[in-house]
């Protein structure tokens, strides 16, 4: 087995959690927004998450053992939007409730969180890689 495998291995895994990081922090910007250019209010965006074989992967029993991660999609949530009673919004229907974004502030948060998490664990087999990579290029002195 190479080290540059477990290194490709932890990099698609830091760009995935950073586009999943990307797209909960868009819906949190976007988590009062009733008016866009598609007409109604924002929809909440989740990434997909697919593995994919390495490529260059290391042969016999466990070349099917190392894949690396990507973001297949963005897609967005088809739940309806939240109805919420504020007759004074300039987007309120004849009723007095307005369409807003179906997304749950806590729960993205809950999601940044566990995103944060990833990465940071990402980082860590990161650091121990490389640091078996430099403690093996001191065995020769």
């Amino acid at each position: 087995m190479d080290i540059s495998d477990t290194l490709k291995v932890c990099g698609s895994a830091l760009s995935a959690q950073r586009a999943r990081m990307d797209v909960i922090t868009s819906n949190l910007a976007n988590a009062d927004v009733t008016r866009t250019a598609e007409g109604g209010p924002y929809r909440k965006k989740i990434a997909v998450l697919a593995s994919e074989k390495l490529k260059e992967g290391f042969g016999g029993t466990l070349q099917d053992a190392m894949k690396t991660v990507k973001v297949a999609e963005i897609v967005e949530d088809m739940s309806p939007p939240r109805m919420v009673h504020d007759p004074a919004h300039p987007e309120a229907n004849a009723n007095g409730y307005v369409a807003m974004p179906n997304v749950n502030v806590i729960s993205e948060m809950a999601d940044l969180i566990v995103v944060g998490r990833a990465y940071e664990a990402m980082v860590t087999a990161l650091d121990a890689t490389k640091n078996m990579a430099i403690k093996t290029l001191e065995i020769g002195k």
